[in-house]
């Protein structure tokens, strides 16, 4: 926590995002904007940087405002509510998807200003799709309904009719490249890997720690915080993953790993932190929204995606 607030440079927006998806979805999907500036500036978030923040998610219809007289809750958009609950399906996965043997194609195969071309580029990479040369986007297990979707959303509607989704069947011959010629092709393992291996070398102290001390005296404000950074973190490595098949994937693969290891945390802190936003959490005419079922089943053992 003290490493976030020493940061020059805060995407507040991102975890606001983080927030939303976390916290807020579970209890209604809206919250009092009040109550979201109380719950963030102990990371050292200024009012105004929230609200700037929070305005420009409503600009880019993620969120919509709901006044209740002086006061004005902050609800997810339908198409926001979509891409958190597909997100959370994989953040919350206790492992990595089984693979059909197939792969997702998007074919860039109509004319887009260079402009679009590379919004519809960076959209696709952080939805996980590796890059075949300029005109072919590549994922093992995405749907392909649902990137689309997230691509409206991302104001890159009038791009749909230049791009042309396939699903691949396996046909290979004795003599054609493999599966993992394409996954050496499309993606830079080696940078995930390293990321990965930077988040767990940033939380297994901090399980360490809980694992260690029983009695460790931490507050549930700090438990709700550490909660946030971590799936924040988390988050935003994971959804630049594709999610490759184990046998497709380098040895010493530290993925699973991190996936363990934010389960872990996130499991011990989930009481405490939960206790913090019955305490914090309201939207504009003073109530507290209880959590619904989902939280009880994220990193579950009977997982939907195993």
């Amino acid at each position: 926590m003290a490493d976030f607030r020493q940061k020059r440079r805060v995407q507040a927006g991102s975890l606001i995002i983080t927030a939303f998806g976390d916290a807020v979805l579970p209890r209604g999907g809206k919250i009092w904007l009040g109550s979201l500036i109380r719950l963030l500036e102990p990371l050292d978030l200024n009012e105004r940087l929230i609200r700037t923040s929070v305005f420009r998610l409503v600009k880019e219809e993620w969120l919509r405002t709901e006044t209740l007289g002086r006061r004005a809750d902050y609800a997810l958009t339908a198409a926001g509510r979509r891409r958190f609950e597909e997100a959370a399906r994989h953040i919350y996965a206790s492992r990595a998807p089984l693979w059909d043997r197939r792969w997702r194609l998007i074919l860039v195969v109509g004319e887009l200003p260079p402009k679009e071309r590379e919004q519809v580029r960076n959209a696709l990479l952080w939805q996980g799709f590796g890059v075949l040369g300029g005109e072919c986007f590549v994922h093992p297990g995405a749907e392909l309904s649902t990137v689309l979707d997230a691509l409206v959303a991302e104001g890159l509607a009038d791009a749909l009719g230049a791009l042309l989704p396939l699903f691949a069947a396996d046909a290979r011959s004795a003599l054609s490249a493999s599966d993992a010629d394409l996954v050496a092709r499309a993606w830079n393992l080696d940078a995930l890997s390293g990321a990965y291996g930077h988040f767990v070398d940033r939380y297994q102290p901090v399980l360490d720690e809980l694992q260690r001390d029983a009695s460790l005296e931490l507050s549930d404000g700090d438990a709700y915080l550490l909660r946030l950074l971590l799936i924040h973190d988390y988050r935003r490595m994971l959804l630049r993953d594709p999610e490759l098949p184990e046998v497709l994937l380098p040895a010493q693969w530290p993925g699973q790993q991190a996936r363990l290891l934010c389960k872990e945390i996130y499991k011990r802190l989930e009481a405490a932190s939960s206790r913090h936003l019955d305490a914090m959490l309201c939207v504009a005419d003073g109530s507290t929204p209880g959590e619904d079922g989902t939280l009880a089943r994220r990193f579950s053992q009977d997982d939907p995606l195993a």
